[in-house]
């Protein structure tokens, strides 16, 4: 192979490498590893937020969506921050799902370590994986969670808490 054929592979190969980079940034989905809950704590400093953690395969996290979508539109000044315990790998299923349900919007992020309980670990040393799971966060940093399909009601109770 001559130096210009190697030269002209490795721009293919950076032209590829670029155009998948691009791809990912188009999903809308962050990353969620280590240190990432962190990074939402710091990004939300002293403003309110609800934490919402969900999965594809979790049933009663998609019944719940349509209700999310609807306290997204009663409180449109909250933040809500939703993490799908789904590896990134299934990006177009997560989208299709948020999508569907006009959820789109709100940050997202899909969990990118394979050490599930590292991360689950870095949330909530309480939390033992059960989903659907939501935190609501007052504004200090408060929080309170909340496993298992929450009404509207419920919703809008602990919301008063946190926006006062």
């Amino acid at each position: 192979m001559t130096f210009k054929n190697k030269i002209f592979s490795v721009f293919i190969l950076l032209f590829a490498l670029s155009n998948n980079i691009v791809e990912a940034d188009q999903s809308g989905l962050k990353p969620f590893d280590l240190g990432s809950y962190q990074e939402i704590l710091a990004n939300n400093a002293d403003k309110p937020f609800l934490f919402i953690i969900w999965s594809v395969n979790c049933s009663s996290c998609l019944k719940e969506m349509p209700l999310i979508n609807v306290i997204h539109k009663k409180n449109p000044q909250l933040k809500i921050i939703m993490l799908a315990t789904d590896d990134i790998s299934e990006v177009d299923q997560i989208q299709t799902i948020l999508k569907k349900n006009h959820l789109s919007d709100v940050e997202n992020w899909s969990y990118a370590n394979e050490n599930t309980q590292k991360l689950q670990f870095e949330i909530d040393p309480k939390w033992y994986g059960e989903l659907p799971r939501t935190y609501f966060f007052a504004k200090g940093h408060q929080r309170e969670g909340v496993s298992g399909v929450l009404s509207e009601e419920n919703y809008d109770v602990r919301l008063a808490k946190i926006l006062k």
